[in-house]
């Protein structure tokens, strides 16, 4: 089950050791009543958001909706990750992202940070039409009320 809320941060902050502030969308995965993996989504752009990103057992209705959540509700043309774990690096890159540069100590002293970029046009995991682009709508704050993915979702309490 998908999963959006205060729990899905707090995961994520802890797998990555880096705290996360608001403003931010979440999203995360749910096997029975645990959490395995999640995606906060901070610093939109209007055309890219960052996501932050941690856990196993991604599915692939868990990376669609995620592809759905970027490209089509939020009208983003691109989504941008930093991350120093050699399996996510592999695993964005079989999504459609491109390895385009390193933050040095991004994650503490000696940890630095890889960044991935996903083209909505290379993303693996459909297809979005060109005219679904939404950012003009919402480009000065994030995000905004019909675009809030977190309204449609079950809140994750723990």
């Amino acid at each position: 089950m998908i999963v959006a809320g205060e729990g899905v941060a707090r995961f994520v902050s802890e797998q990555v050791g880096a705290a996360i502030c608001p403003p931010y969308s979440t999203m995360g995965l749910m096997r029975g009543d645990r959490l395995v993996a999640g995606v906060v989504f901070n610093q939109f752009e209007g055309f890219d958001v960052h996501v932050t990103l941690a856990g196993r057992g991604w599915t692939k209705g868990f990376v669609e909706a995620v592809g759905e959540y970027v490209f089509r509700q939020l009208g983003c043309l691109r989504l941008t990750a930093t991350t120093e774990q050699p399996e996510v690096i592999s695993y964005a890159q079989r999504l459609g992202g491109e390895v385009e540069g390193r933050l040095r100590d991004h994650f503490g002293p000696g940890r630095d940070g890889i960044i991935i970029g996903i083209l909505r046009s290379e993303w693996k995991f459909g297809s979005f039409p060109p005219d679904c682009s939404a950012a003009d709508r919402h480009f000065t704050r994030f995000p905004n009320k019909e675009a809030c993915f977190e309204d449609t979702l079950p809140r994750q309490t723990s």
